[in-house]
């Protein structure tokens, strides 16, 4: 009798790989209830806003390699802060493979916050998106 299964998959016409269907709970932005299931561009635009609305390693609910590194921001000069901003936001970003990019990149200080304004590419369309951080 042997030990080990004999036989198993076979992999002679190699493995083709799928995505699976995006659909998530769709939270309406106006009564911050949730609205059913939604798929596509919505969900994209709401796996965005959460993923730069979360602080990383901060929420225990949220695997460390979710959402912003928003920590070592506060009092960077401006212009190296909006640069370490988009870098932390591509980092973000680039678990998702739903995601192809970040383009116009915009950034302004007003008083003691940076904020920068960006378009996500994603597979589904263009996100377009604002992150607030305290820089100063």
């Amino acid at each position: 009798m042997p030990a080990l299964p004999q036989g198993g998959p076979d992999l002679s016409n190699g493995v083709v790989f799928e995505d699976l269907p995006t659909n998530t709970y769709y939270i309406d932005p106006v009564s911050r209830r949730v609205r059913g299931m939604d798929g596509g561009l919505p969900a994209m635009r709401q796996a965005v806003e959460i993923a730069l609305s979360v602080a990383r390693f901060r929420w225990g609910i949220y695997s460390a390699n979710f959402g912003v590194d928003f920590s070592g921001i506060v009092g960077m000069e401006a212009g190296y802060a909006a640069a370490v901003l988009l870098e932390r936001i591509r980092e973000a970003l680039r678990a998702d493979s739903r995601v192809l990019g970040v383009e116009d990149y915009r950034y302004r200080i007003s008083g003691d916050f940076l904020t920068a304004s960006l378009t996500v590419r994603t597979v589904f369309g263009d996100v377009p998106q604002t992150v607030e951080v305290r820089a100063n």
